[in-house]
């Protein structure tokens, strides 16, 4: 159980709680050498009916970091989430492999967008706030055997868009456009040390 300070405490000594199960989320947040608990945030990823990829990342960030602020109002809370834009229509984790094949047969040669949202509440100071990174992504014209001998070599299944660009996933691209380099594993470092700032958290 997280400790709950009093709220006439400076907010750089509120707990910090990252609202996520991502493994990797939780490893890029410790770069910022941060000490911080991990909470799984209750929320429903399923799209709304018409609603784009960027406002889909933007709300489920924010509805991720409320749903744990709601548990433990004390804390500086990080909520995040990312979607693949392809076309206009929103990707998400295939979890298996033949969603896998199927998201990357409609990416080969085609320029996806991903959208990583970030946002850092604080339910005792009313603090929100909510930051939208986005990555321009170029995938190679890949055919169905390259498809298939990445995916058996990486199982990326729990990532959006079936690629990691940090590991081999990287010989799928002819580019990548981007001002924070860590957004497209799952969290924009810099947007958010950003905010985490902006709420009253002093950095290493």
């Amino acid at each position: 159980m997280l400790e709950s300070p009093s709220s006439s405490k400076p907010l750089n000594q509120r707990p910090l709680i990252l609202g996520s199960t991502s493994r990797y989320r939780r490893e890029l947040l410790e770069r910022l050498g941060l000490t911080f608990a991990t909470v799984p945030p209750e929320v429903d990823e399923t799209p709304a009916p018409g609603e784009a990829p960027r406002a889909l990342a933007l709300r489920l960030a924010e509805a991720k970091a409320r749903a744990v602020a709601a548990l433990h109002p004390e804390a500086v809370v990080i909520g995040s989430d990312q979607v693949a834009d392809l076309a206009g229509q929103p990707l998400g984790k295939p979890l298996t492999h033949e969603r896998a094949v199927l998201q990357l047969r409609a990416m080969r040669g085609q320029t996806v967008l991903f959208e990583t949202a970030v946002c850092v509440t604080c339910q005792a100071s009313g603090f929100v706030q909510t930051e939208l990174a986005t990555v321009e992504v170029q995938f190679r014209d890949l055919d169905d055997d390259e498809i298939e001998r990445y995916l058996r070599a990486e199982q990326p299944y729990d990532c959006a868009g079936s690629a990691k660009s940090e590991g081999l996933g990287i010989s799928l691209l002819t580019h990548i456009l981007n001002d924070d380099p860590t957004a497209l594993i799952g969290l924009p470092l810099i947007r958010t040390a950003k905010l985490l700032r902006a709420a009253g958290l002093r950095l290493p």
